[in-house]
């Protein structure tokens, strides 16, 4: 491996890792909401809070990551972010009733979206092209293993210790994270480069970003192709405790394979970056997520609850959401080519903003059923496609 791809690699690699604070720190303690319920004498409404309010403030502070980033640099802003991470996952670990630990997650919500945000922005500082689509299909293999091993991690932690060991487990490793970043995360964006942080042309700049109907087409659609997946991640404890019968360590057999599916989309885009048109590779993308949707749609109306047929269309689903991530991603990006950070902040907004409308909403009327959280899939995945390949068509002709 020469030095420019070893370089590369490891880029990814803390980039991913970055970007992965923010579905660990969703999906490390879903399978302690009994518990947690149960300690903090909170019904489940209440534990379900953590996560609409979590999402809430990550989507809000998303619109000031990359702003700030474009202001004081990307490595200053991502440091700080880890250290508010650190700091609030330690308070969540001592709360002591359910208002403390929404709280506590609130201020974990405003930090833990800054590696998500600056990442992107990050590729597009240092690469061009089909070399920033292959990065950042690295970063996503990579930042796939997050949402698949979170859960398990968490289960485990639940089975040796309690629900407030989860916590100290993210605070943890963020704590090492941060080390890592201090000594090895590069700035990518030059003293001459640098916009000063000013209130008023930054809600200018947000406005020109927020009212492009092409942007806004691509990030609502993005939102919504992987609400179809995460409609799933917000019900994942009754769908796997309940719908399925499992129990608390058994969360992977959701998330193993959304993990595969993700591993192998990002895989085949990076495959594919320079080969296939923008138009090509969404259109495969679009047709794995409907093969799947059909496929679940079927499995969920007609099948008892198995295990191994349950899950199988996750694995499609979560292709094709991979597969167009980085295409989709770069497209929205390059229209603001000097308003980099600003436009992956907003994108990071729109999408979590859908997020958080799911796990508030959507998941507590679907979770009571297979059958209606398919329906949800195909609901939100299917909008989700009309919205992104109508836009790829129009920029075709």
């Amino acid at each position: 491996m020469n030095t420019s791809s070893h370089h590369r690699l490891n880029l990814a690699i803390l980039l991913a890792a970055l970007a992965a604070i923010g579905p660990f720190s969703i999906d490390a303690y879903l399978p302690a909401f009994p518990e947690i319920s149960a300690s903090l004498s909170a019904n489940s409404l209440q534990i379900q809070q953590t996560l609409s309010i979590y999402l809430v403030t990550f989507g809000l502070m998303t619109l000031w990551h990359g702003a700030l980033s474009d202001s004081l640099g990307r490595r200053r802003v991502i440091l700080s972010s880890i250290a508010v991470y650190a700091l609030s996952a330690l308070g969540c670990a001592f709360s002591s009733s359910i208002e403390m630990l929404w709280m506590m997650r609130a201020l974990q919500g405003l930090a833990a979206g800054a590696g998500m945000v600056i990442g992107r922005a990050i590729v597009r500082d240092l690469y061009e092209g089909a070399e920033a689509q292959r990065l950042i299909a690295q970063i996503a293999i990579m930042f796939a293993v997050a949402p698949a091993i979170a859960p398990m991690v968490g289960g485990w932690i639940l089975h040796l210790v309690d629900w407030r060991a989860i916590f100290f487990f993210l605070a943890l490793t963020s704590a090492l994270l941060l080390f890592v970043c201090w000594r090895q995360l590069p700035e990518s964006l030059p003293l001459e480069k640098r916009r000063p942080f000013a209130i008023r042309p930054l809600l200018e700049s947000y406005k020109s970003v927020m009212c492009n109907p092409a942007f806004m087409a691509l990030s609502i659609g993005l939102g919504l192709f992987f609400g179809g997946f995460f409609v799933y991640v917000m019900s994942a404890t009754a769908f796997i405790r309940e719908l399925l019968g499992l129990g608390a360590t058994d969360f992977h057999w959701l998330f193993i394979p959304a993990m595969i599916g993700m591993m192998s989309g990002s895989w085949i885009s990076g495959r594919v970056s320079g080969r296939w048109s923008d138009r090509r590779t969404l259109c495969v993308a679009a047709a794995a997520m409907g093969a799947a949707i059909c496929l679940n749609l079927v499995v969920s109306g007609l099948l008892p609850p198995w295990r191994v047929p349950a899950v199988l269309p996750i694995i499609g689903y979560n292709l094709g959401i991979a597969m167009a991530i980085p295409t989709v991603t770069l497209r929205a990006l390059d229209m603001f080519p000097q308003n980099r950070g600003t436009a992956a902040s907003c994108q990071a907004f729109v999408q979590t903003i859908i997020n958080a409308a799911i796990a508030a909403f959507a998941a507590p009327m679907l979770w009571n059923s297979r059958l209606n959280l398919a329906l949800g899939m195909a609901a939100l995945g299917g909008t989700g496609a009309l919205l992104i390949i109508r836009q790829t068509l129009r920029n075709h002709k």
